[in-house]
């Protein structure tokens, strides 16, 4: 078994002390230290602006507001203008972002993300409120309970959505190709996510899922992977719509198929957060061919697993261009109950490319859909077409209760599921020639 890697993200104050130089020349002394002086003065100044500006407000602004409360304002302007990542966490968004590192709490079951300025839909989790109501990646969220969201942060956002089991909320969509907005009216639930689950397509394809980076996919995927009726099978490896996770479960991921080179990089301004993680030989599934779907929806950590893939030549990739999420994020905590959010460094895949704003193109694109039918609606196929008969003839004679799939039934994907996922169907053409080619 491949080694599993954990990631700690630890935080620690460095002190900053100045040398002496001792050097012939007085006038590079003499230069060092003015640039200092200058730098120091730089800041008093910038710092005394600040303050001033804080005590005028405090004085004359119309509605009274305290300093507390300024100064909460400041922290977040700052940091949501640095990027569309890095936040000012108070009290209520810290606490907010412990109960969902937890696991379980009250939502919709949905990623956002700021992209060009709109908050927007990362990704639906399979399963969940969002997803059963209709949500999409890439629908902007334009309002929430008839709250603009124009001009709120994530956080704030975030904490709307989130909220008591079995309770409503409405959000108004802006969809793509959609003539006007869409009103999704959609009740909170408990969000627990089965992040890898396992289906075969007929006797020589192994479909796996994974709808988000937690702390158990490497074991999961490794498990089905050992089982002796999955040995040497094509892999189709569907991250569409994932939003991402931990880092060390993407790395881990693509370590079980490449036995060797970088995997991923990050590079920060800081020397201390630049980081390679390389593949190992040991325990490595190297026979079998891999297509990977992904689509908008696909963001961080699975445009990681799709692009290290795609560069290693280890894996085909059919879908959309994926999300563009190639940033690092930690946590500081600046008191007990307060934080900020902070980017502090980018990805890099081992072709050097970066994921950041760009994502990974597909090698193979194909857009959401079903395959296209006759337009009486019957199915190509003769099989296809006669149960499209018997259910006409069922309507006419009467209703037929559905039989309920059995367990067995539910862990297969039939050609009729395939016509209703075009880049699925796709995908698993690609997985048969590679396997043709591969003997």
């Amino acid at each position: 078994m491949k080694k599993n890697r954990f990631i700690t993200l630890g935080f620690s104050a460095t002190a900053l002390t100045g040398a002496l130089l001792l050097t012939p020349s007085l006038f590079a002394k003499e230069a060092t230290s003015s640039s200092e002086v200058s730098v120091q003065q730089s800041r008093l100044q910038s710092l005394a602006k600040f303050t001033k500006v804080l005590g005028l407000v405090e004085k004359y602004n119309v509605d009274p507001v305290t300093i507390e409360e300024l100064m909460d304002k400041a922290l977040s302007g700052m940091l949501s203008n640095l990027d569309a990542h890095s936040t000012f966490l108070n009290e209520k968004h810290f606490e907010s972002m412990r109960i969902q590192t937890d696991g379980e709490f009250g939502g919709l079951g949905i990623t956002v993300g700021m992209k060009d300025g709109a908050l927007t839909v990362v990704a639906p989790i399979e399963g969940t409120p969002a997803d059963k109501a209709g949500l999409k990646a890439a629908d902007i969220i334009l309002k929430i309970n008839d709250k603009s969201t124009l001009n709120m942060t994530i956080d704030d956002a975030v904490g709307i959505m989130r909220g008591k089991k079995g309770t409503p909320i409405n959000l108004t969509i802006v969809r793509k190709n959609e003539p006007k907005p869409l009103n999704i009216d959609i009740i909170r639930d408990i969000i627990k996510i089965q992040s890898v689950y396992a289906k075969q397509i007929g006797d020589d394809l192994l479909y796996l899922r994974v709808t988000s980076f937690d702390k158990k996919v490497v074991e999961g995927i490794e498990k089905e992977l050992q089982k002796p009726s999955n040995k040497d099978k094509g892999i189709i490896l569907d991250l569409r719509n994932n939003p991402g996770g931990l880092l060390d479960q993407a790395v881990g991921l693509v370590d079980l198929f490449v036995d060797k080179g970088v995997i991923v990089s990050q590079k920060g301004r800081d020397k201390k957060e630049e980081k390679t993680y390389s593949a190992t030989a040991a325990g490595t599934y190297s026979k079998p061919p891999i297509v990977v779907l992904v689509n908008e929806g696909s963001a961080s950590a699975s445009e990681i697993v799709s692009g290290a893939l795609q560069d290693h030549k280890r894996a085909v990739i059919v879908g959309e261009n994926t999300f563009g999420k190639g940033s690092v994020q930690v946590i500081l905590p600046i008191t007990d109950a307060e934080a900020i959010k902070l980017t502090i460094a980018r990805y890099y895949l081992p072709s050097g490319r970066t994921i950041q704003a760009v994502g990974v193109k597909p090698d193979v694109e194909v857009h959401s859909g079903e395959v296209k039918t006759y337009e009486n609606g019957f199915s190509l196929k003769e099989a296809d077409l006669k149960k499209h008969l018997e259910g006409e003839l069922e309507k006419v004679n009467g209703h037929k209760p559905k039989k309920e799939k059995s367990e067995k039934d539910k862990n297969i994907i039939t050609e009729k599921d395939m016509t209703k996922d075009l880049q699925l169907k796709e995908a698993v053409g690609i997985a048969k020639a590679l396997q043709i080619m591969k003997g």
